[in-house]
């Protein structure tokens, strides 16, 4: 017991993290229940020049792995608690985001394939994701959110300053994670560039509100 209340009081402040993460699966869960009557469709003219390719749902799959180690990394292992929050926060302020576009933008996609051919591996988890994961409340798309906001604190983590081949790793698996959403027609290159621009301007506003006073007032200046 005093092991469990020792640990718990050290990493204390993953909780919030966890906390969140049950008040999104629950309102994530009431979204794909909704059964609103009317969606909006998300489509644009590059969707229908990228083709579908039953490979990329190794990078897909490996998004949800990606993302856990990547916040239980900064929980457990990370000296700098400011990166910590720093990433959190990024995090919950996307998937919010998601959340509140989704209540009152009900979206969805038509993407994908209507008859998925072959009898791979590969092709069998792509059926088994269309069977588990509905094509509504795509906007913007969270993989991709997640997948940038977590690079984006990687690469500025100052334990791996001296670990190039870590950031290029993680670099080159969330652009891969990123392409995987459309290849796979999960998603519109519409929600896809949205989550981007997303993260990027999540990630920006979070620097500037985590860094010291004084660096704020000489970037502002």
């Amino acid at each position: 017991m005093k092991k469990a209340i020792r640990f718990i009081s050290k990493y204390r402040h993953g909780l919030w993290m966890v906390l969140y993460m049950a008040f999104y699966m629950l309102g994530f869960f009431i979204l794909e229940n909704a059964g609103h009557r009317h969606y909006h469709v998300i489509h644009s003219v590059f969707d229908d020049m990228i083709p579908f390719c039953e490979y990329f749902i190794i990078p897909y799959d490996m998004w949800f792995a990606y993302i856990t180690v990547a916040v239980c990394w900064f929980i457990f292992f990370c000296k700098y608690r400011n990166e910590y929050y720093k990433l959190s926060c990024s995090l919950a302020i996307g998937m919010t985001l998601f959340l509140l576009v989704s209540c009152v933008y009900p979206n969805k996609q038509d993407l994908r394939p209507e008859v998925l051919t072959g009898s791979s591996v590969f092709t069998g988890l792509v059926r088994m994701l269309y069977a588990s994961d509905t094509p509504t409340n795509i906007l913007p798309s969270i993989h991709v959110y997640n997948s940038a906001a977590v690079f984006f604190a990687l690469n500025k983590a100052e334990q791996l300053k001296n670990y190039p081949w870590v950031r290029f790793a993680c670099g080159v698996l969330s652009g891969l994670i990123i392409l995987s959403t459309m290849f796979l027609k999960q998603h519109s290159v519409i929600d896809v560039t949205l989550g981007l621009l997303c993260a990027i301007a999540v990630q920006m506003s979070v620097d500037y509100l985590f860094a010291p006073e004084g660096k704020r007032v000489t970037e502002k200046v």
